[in-house]
């Protein structure tokens, strides 16, 4: 089967893979020179099952009023004159209940733990390397209350048996020496061992080259423009180098997607959340982190490379405005400066900013749509990196027909109103 992958971010380019591997005839389309030049390009480093956890949750409308007037919150809004975003809104406050929270908890950590498994046995089949990291992650309270309010979430850890460890201060210290310096910061943590982490950008470039190999052709510098539907089906894509013709395409588009999908009548409430990053330098490894901590305060995560400290976080609704506002900088600079204030130059580091495809649900969408040859591979959020391998392995098996390794359930587009 001829196939085309619209996106060559982490999600489209995995599932290429996945596609080739089923012996699929497969190009990928992207506007941008390379792969991963966007969202994928610069993100928090997490390949982080265990914290899959939709946005929309309880309690959190009241934080996020709360948010609007601090300096360094972990959500910022800027109203736009945009019935999409507001109307987005409505719909993610709608799932803050504690039903529709455990719903969507249970969807997520189902694609995230399968997604994890996948990222272990395509590094055994291919002996890729990324700064990959397997030394799980840490998630760092700063108040009793926080470690009372993560119950919850260890509750459902449990019914997904997901491995986790609840430590005090010596422990996490243990874990990740550097603590010691800002031990008096902290009152414990909640440690996910079977987290990874890795460098989002450099897999997915390795992985495109090595896809190529399987087949796969990739068309760079070229604009999407439209679907074309003939009898029910869609016939071609058009883009800037003209009409492309398969028997099945996918749209893995990011933010991007609904524009594409809306013009052949298929509705899809994604919208962008846009992220900061930081790229530091190390000056001191004794000073950094291990792996991954993460500041549950300000909801930044802060991750280690071989030569480099990643720091990401923030959310910011603002549309598609891709603007580095220097007050987000700002923020995820104190968090790092604050947590390992020693271990790295923020002086000399990269500031980057992507727009996280969001639905207000949490759950990505993955899978088929109302048109028989039409597929969506969108909407992961915070959880690209995470889900990809899991969402591309489940996808390719869906277009090849053949059974699903989990169950698919809750996860395509079929769960909103048409």
């Amino acid at each position: 089967m001829k196939v085309v992958v619209l996106g060559a971010g982490v999600i489209g380019v995995t599932h290429a893979y996945y596609l080739a591997k089923a012996g699929h005839e497969v190009t990928v389309i992207d506007r941008q020179a390379a792969a991963a030049m966007e969202t994928s390009h610069a993100n928090a480093g997490q390949i982080s099952p265990g914290y899959s956890a939709p946005w929309a949750a309880p309690g959190i409308p009241v934080k996020a009023m709360k948010w609007l007037t601090q300096k360094h919150a972990p959500l910022k809004l800027h109203p736009q004159m945009d019935i999409t975003m507001w109307k987005w809104m409505v719909q993610m406050l709608a799932n803050c209940s504690e039903a529709a929270y455990a719903v969507n908890k249970e969807r997520m950590m189902r694609l995230a733990e399968y997604s994890r498994d996948c990222f272990i046995d395509l590094r055994a089949e291919l002996g890729i390397r990324y700064n990959d990291r397997q030394q799980g992650t840490l998630q760092m309270f700063r108040t009793e209350q926080q470690v009372a309010a993560s119950k919850k979430d260890i509750e459902v850890l449990e019914r997904c048996n997901v491995p986790y460890e609840v430590l005090d201060m010596d422990a996490c210290i243990a874990k990740e020496p550097a603590l010691a310096r800002v031990r008096n910061k902290f009152v414990g943590g909640l440690r996910l061992p079977g987290d990874e982490t890795g460098d989002c950008f450099e897999f997915t470039q390795k992985l495109a080259t090595l896809t190529e190999g399987l087949g796969v052709k990739y068309l760079f510098n070229t604009d999407i423009k439209a679907l074309q539907q003939r009898d029910g089906r869609i016939s071609a894509v058009q883009t800037s180098q003209g009409a492309i013709e398969a028997d099945a395409f996918v749209v893995a588009m990011g933010s991007y997607s609904p524009f594409l999908l809306a013009d052949v009548g298929v509705k899809v409430p994604v919208y962008p959340v846009k992220g900061y990053s930081l790229t530091v330098p190390i000056t001191n490894a004794d000073a950094a982190p291990v792996s991954t901590v993460m500041d549950e305060t300000y909801k930044v995560a802060i991750t280690r490379f071989e030569d480099r400290i990643r720091v990401a976080g923030t959310a910011e609704l603002s549309g598609y405005n891709l603007e580095l506002r220097e007050p987000r900088r700002e923020t995820i600079a104190m968090v790092v400066s604050d947590v390992f204030p020693d271990g790295g130059d923020v002086s000399q580091a990269e500031f980057w900013t992507g727009l996280r495809p969001m639905t207000p649900d949490g759950t990505p969408i993955v899978g088929k749509t109302g048109i028989a040859n039409l597929f969506i591979n969108t909407g992961h959020g915070t959880l690209g990196w995470t889900m990809s391998c899991g969402s591309g392995k489940l996808l390719a098996d869906i277009i090849s027909q053949t059974k699903t390794d989990i169950d698919p359930t809750g996860l395509d587009v079929t769960r909103y109103p048409q």
